[in-house]
């Protein structure tokens, strides 16, 4: 297992208590053995299954467990994800902690798989965004891969993204665009925020290799691809802001032509995948 993984899984479970569990301590017999089952209790694409088996096995490693089903699977209500068996008292302790990361990593995995679908005849990809769980990064980017979408920048040093903030500190988009030019790595692409046409051709006239369309409306999306594609057809075209989750929106963001849309959404605002472990 990947160290920072495993630090993580027993972060959690000294959080959630577990090795102090006075309710199952007081309850069940240390000698006495379960069979257990874990459950996806709605459809949707499965991620972080393979964490929250190591959360049993770091808990206890005597715990036995047989995968049903691997990661990046969609699966119906009432799927059997995984079976175990071993100590009641490691299984009933270990448990919550091991659905919360089940039940985090599937939501992303699903919602995605959702836009994905959405998008699906246009040649638009789904990103993700940095707006992650603090340290539940990779995981949760991992999890976008898994339902069909792909990943932005993993942190600030992998491109130069230049926001509004960015252009108002450096005096103005060319400025800004010239100074990245100047630093970054010739490997590194150049990506320049743009909430107008006007700012548009000037990220264009600057060499901007990649422009992000931020906070426009439908209409002013659709001029911005058709110059884009027009005066600069190198230059990759990305949408951002007031999209969320809305998948009429997303629909018709992607008509536009951009070539990829990334969803703040599908990791800050994702809904928990219902899932549960029901002994037999």
């Amino acid at each position: 297992m990947i160290k920072h993984y495993q630090e993580l899984i027993e972060r959690a479970l000294e959080e959630d208590g577990a090795y102090a569990d006075i309710t199952t301590l007081s309850t069940v017999p240390e000698d006495q053995q379960a069979q257990a089952m874990l459950l996806a209790r709605q459809v949707g694409v499965v991620a972080g299954l393979t964490i929250a088996l190591d959360v049993f096995r770091t808990l206890d490693e005597r715990v036995e467990v047989e995968v049903v089903v691997q990661d990046g699977v969609t699966v119906e209500a009432n799927a059997v994800l995984a079976r175990l068996h071993g100590s009641a008292r490691s299984i009933l302790s270990a448990e919550r902690v091991a659905l919360n990361f089940l039940g985090r990593l599937s939501g992303v995995a699903t919602l995605t798989a959702q836009c994905v679908h959405v998008v699906e005849g246009t040649h638009t990809r789904i990103l993700d965004t940095r707006k992650t769980t603090p340290t539940l990064r990779q995981l949760e980017k991992t999890a976008v891969l898994l339902g069909g979408g792909y990943n932005h920048r993993f942190n600030l040093s992998d491109g130069v993204l230049i926001k509004d903030n960015h252009i108002k500190a450096a005096g103005g988009i060319t400025q800004a665009i010239t100074g990245a030019r100047r630093m970054a790595p010739h490997l590194l692409k150049i990506e320049c925020e743009c909430e107008t046409l006007a700012e548009v051709e000037e990220a264009v006239k600057a060499r901007a290799d990649v422009v992000l369309l931020d906070n426009m409306d439908i209409e002013a999306m659709r001029s911005a691809v058709m110059l884009l594609r027009r005066e600069a057809p190198y230059v990759l075209i990305e949408a951002s802001g007031n999209i969320g989750a809305n998948m009429t929106r997303l629909a018709e963001v992607a008509a536009t032509g951009v070539d990829f849309i990334s969803l703040g959404a599908i990791t800050h605002s994702v809904p928990n995948f219902d899932v549960s472990l029901e002994f037999a």
